[in-house]
Parts: structure tokens; sequence; C-alpha cells
């Protein structure tokens, strides 16, 4: 363990320094080795052997977008490989079009150095493509960082498992929204999807205390939001018959980690073809106190107020338009969601995986 981190932290060391340039990088080959030597009986093996062309997609006003440039730009001409492509999102495309584009110059990797919405839109570009993604989170909750045991700390780190990482194909989701005017879009998700209360915190989530506190501001929204009616809501799963119940929210997901550790679906895997509905209903306050210590404490008791359930297919409809979400973005009101899961259709770059639930299966 030791052996691995000394290169991280001098190379932390030098950007506080303010030093420019990374030096005494490590060979291709030691960096190689060192994201590959955890794999599990030789199942996983280095992504890519040889010079590679990098693409990166960034968004331009996180915090961080400056020292990553920098740190890949510096490891590239270290190696004396060609300089990497940078591709800047904007207010009004969030990573879609510059995707496209940097898939035209036929990248060995597109790195996507953002929060999940830049996540996501790369992953919209890339899906289906013989083309992987390296994850390189600025942002906020970086859901789809967290699930895939990423550091959203460890930004050098995280360049190097984007490089010299190895593949895993992982789900994702085609969320459709019909709005309450009759028109329909579509949009990829990677984590989990929703309709109702949890939708309503990410709309009441104040971004001065994003940016002071973090992940913690959506639990400040959240109180404020605690208190509200249910909806009468219609479900059908994998076309097995429509349900009528009320709730607060309807998620769909992909995988269950959120910040801060906390593991709100146990049984989602990231890579196994399904996805883990979670019905909550709570009535009233003491209800929420019991479905957060059921996620909290992970007792397999079974509440009212928390229903889950599996499918490849989930489609919602409701009395009255209702705020939805994908990946912790806002995707305005609508009447009805149907989420379908895409298996194995997105390749990303990590670390070698350990034997645990979230990274089922070696690509």
């Amino acid at each position: 363990m030791t052996e691995t981190r000394v290169p991280l932290i001098a190379r932390a060391v030098a950007t506080l320094t303010g030093s420019s340039r990374v030096s005494n990088l490590p060979s291709v080959q030691a960096m190689r080795a060192r994201h590959s030597r955890s794999a599990v009986g030789g199942e996983t093996s280095p992504a890519h052997e040889g010079p590679q062309r990098i693409a990166v997609v960034i968004n331009p006003i996180k915090g961080n977008a400056d020292e990553a440039r920098m740190r890949v730009s510096a490891l590239c001409r270290e190696q004396g490989w060609e300089e990497p492509r940078f591709f800047e999102t904007t207010e009004d495309d969030a990573g879609v079009q510059m995707t496209r584009d940097a898939l035209a110059h036929e990248p060995d990797v597109v790195l996507a150095g953002g929060g999940d919405g830049t996540i996501r839109m790369v992953a919209h570009a890339l899906a289906g493509t013989d083309v992987p993604m390296g994850i390189v989170p600025l942002g906020t909750g970086n859901l789809l960082a967290r699930n895939l045991d990423i550091d959203p700390d460890d930004l050098v780190g995280n360049i190097e498992a984007a490089i010299f990482g190895v593949h895993r194909a992982i789900d994702t989701s085609t969320v459709r929204l019909e709005r309450q005017d009759g028109s329909a879009d579509e949009h990829t998700g990677l984590v989990m999807a929703g309709i109702g209360f949890d939708a309503e915190v990410i709309a009441g989530t104040r971004d001065d205390l994003k940016s002071k506190i973090s992940w913690l501001a959506y639990g400040e929204a959240g109180m404020r939001k605690l208190v509200g009616h249910r909806h009468v809501v219609e479900m059908d799963l994998d076309d097995r018959g429509r349900k009528r119940f009320r709730m607060r929210s309807v998620l769909v997901a992909n995988c269950g980690l959120l910040p801060g550790g906390i593991d709100f679906i146990p049984d989602a895997v990231i890579d196994d073809g399904t996805l883990n509905v979670v019905i909550m209903a709570p009535r009233n306050v003491l209800e929420w106190f019991a479905v957060l210590g059921k996620v909290v404490f992970k007792h397999r008791r079974s509440l009212p107020a928390i229903r889950y359930y599996n499918s490849r297919e989930a489609q919602i409809s409701t009395q009255n338009a209702l705020m939805t979400q994908v990946d912790g973005d806002e995707t305005g009101d609508a009447v009805a969601m149907r989420v379908t899961v895409n298996p194995g259709a997105l390749t990303v770059r990590v670390l070698a995986p350990k034997m645990d639930k979230q990274l089922s299966n070696p690509a």
C-alpha cells in the first residue's frame, strides 16, 4: 500500500506548491501495473497497450477543472503521447455534442470531467460505442463515481485510473418522460431516476449551501420538504399489470450508494441487467424516521412506508404532473415516467475491482 500511495502524495504536494508541471511521473508500465495488480485470479487486464489518444470533455466552471487539465496534459507529455484534446461544456449543452466532436478524432478514451450531469451527458453519447469513458468527478454528489468505488477527492488517482484502468461494462437506463401537454423526451440514466419527493428535494436545494457544505445541502432541503401529501400513481413492472397506490416518491435505480456512504438500495448492482424500484409512502414524520432508520441501520424488517421491487422496465403514471429527476438533475414535471434498463451498454475505465456487489462481472 505504501508503494502505491507515495507517488500520489508527492504529486499532490506539487499541486499545493503551485507547480505547473507534474514531474517524476512513474512509467506507463508502472502505472498500468498499479491499476491491475489487485485483479482477482487474472480475470481483468489493463485497458490499453501502447500510446493513447486522449479526449477530455470538461465542465470549465468546476473548481478543480484547471488542475484536471494540467494533470492530464502533463501525463501525456511525460509519456511522449500527443497532446490531449479538450472540449468544454456550455450552459446550453452539458456534454453531448462535445463528446460527439471528441469521437470524430478517434480517441482511445474520453474522460468526463465534471459533475453527475456532465458524466451523464458524456455517457449518453458514448453508450453503445466501443470507446470507453474515464470518470474524473468534479461535482457535488458524484453519484456514479461513488458507486464505482471512485474517491472524488483523489483527482490524480482518478485520472490515472481513467487512462490506465481496466474496462467494465455497466448498465444504463433510458428514461422517457411524458409531459402534461402530450410531449415526451428521453434521458440516459446511470444511477437513479425519480418522481415526487426526491425530485422536489433536488429542486429545492440551495446553491449557496451546496458551495459551502457540499452534498449535505440536500439534507437541509429534505427537512424542509418532509411534510407533504402523498400522490396517487399507477405502476406497471415488466408488463405484469398496473397497480394503483399512494406515494411520496418512486425511485428507479441502477445502483444505490448515496453520498455519505449511505447504501440506500443494498441489493442494487450496477451491472446485473436489472433495475431496482423503490416506493416511499410515509404518511407522517414518524414514518419518515422509520424509513431513515431502515436505510441507515440496514435492517431487513419490511416497512409499509418503503417497498422494493426488481424489474427490467418500470412504467409510472400520475393523476397530476409531478417533478422528476435523473441522476440528481432536475428534468421537469411529468405525468408519466418509463425507465428501461440497457444491460452493459456503457464501458468505463476503473480501478481493478474488489470482489464486491457493486462490480460483479468482469468485462
